[in-house]
């Protein structure tokens, strides 16, 4: 039997008729989106995360092909982005046009994925290349900033060009005023060729070490990390705000715990979560991102 829900088509249908006869319609929705700015002093942001499929990553827990459906992903992401206290959205191109033709958009912050060619389980995993945004067509569309994977693998040549290439990104966001969220990971290949992000504490602060000297200012540079043990010793590796990421974690409860120690830490400026909140065990999409904002508030408060 396929895991893959059923799509909620009432609604959608009209996202490929306008496709189809007046693609125009996307920029137009994107110049009248109304914004809002970044945080302000203390203030915490809650962010979904939806970029996952552009890289081929469509499997949440023991659900291979849980985020297949288009219209069922835009139907939990409608849920998650009307709920009080969910800030803005992460995502590919594609998604994000949908969100702005639905009109999901309006007063939130929105950033655009950049590089995506770095496909799950192929021989080139690490070799991200910027299949997505680039930072003149974040600009265009108003968007807030661009997000871009920086995995480094000391074994792979590719690492190298991948260092470059968000190197120059965060060049190019920085001369726009536009975040640069990077997500840097230590990385390494196992012996069956898998890529497995090494989370350990040295591992990350050495990843941040890196990602953070990218480019030639860091002024609007941020990260996107994971909560992991030590956080304390993490986080004291650097002077850039700091974003938690969701991952696909196994028990939702332990994450949870994880956000909410990791939250109380000052450079710790909120949460870009996707999988965990999107598709949790229940399948209540509501009461995860509630339950998530009522993390951030209550660092907030």
């Amino acid at each position: 039997m396929s895991d893959i829900t059923l799509p909620r088509t009432a609604g959608y249908e009209r996202l490929t008729h306008i496709r189809a006869t007046r693609p125009e319609e996307i920029a137009e929705a994107a110049a009248r989106r109304q914004r809002r700015g970044l945080p302000m002093e203390g203030e915490r942001l809650l962010i979904i995360a939806a970029d996952h499929p552009a890289r081929g990553s469509l499997a949440v827990r023991d659900r291979p092909l849980a985020m297949a459906s288009r219209t069922d992903l835009l139907h939990r992401l409608q849920v998650a982005l009307s709920r009080p206290g969910v800030d803005g959205i992460l995502a590919s191109p594609d998604v994000l046009e949908d969100l702005l033709l639905l009109g999901a958009l309006e007063g939130k912050l929105a950033f655009g994925s950049m590089n995506r060619g770095g496909l799950l389980g192929s021989v080139f995993e690490l070799d991200d290349r910027f299949t997505g945004f680039d930072a003149a067509a974040i600009d265009t569309m108003r968007l807030d900033g661009g997000k871009m994977l920086c995995r480094i693998d000391p074994a792979d040549h590719a690492t190298v060009a991948t260092l470059e290439s968000c190197a120059h990104a965060v060049t190019d966001l920085a001369r726009r005023r536009l975040v640069a969220m990077v997500e840097p990971f230590w990385s390494l290949r196992s012996e069956s060729g898998a890529v497995r992000n090494d989370l350990s504490p040295d591992a990350v602060i050495r990843a941040i070490s890196i990602a953070q000297a990218l480019g030639v200012t860091s002024a609007y540079t941020w990260l996107k990390i994971p909560a992991v043990a030590e956080m304390e010793r993490v986080m004291a590796a650097t002077t850039l705000p700091a974003l938690l990421l969701g991952g696909d974690p196994p028990d939702i409860d332990a994450a949870f715990a994880d956000w909410d120690r990791a939250l109380r830490l000052p450079g710790v400026r909120g949460l870009v979560v996707g999988r965990a909140l999107l598709y949790p065990p229940d399948d209540d999409v509501a009461s995860a991102v509630d339950g998530a904002a009522a993390l951030v508030r209550e660092v907030r408060a």
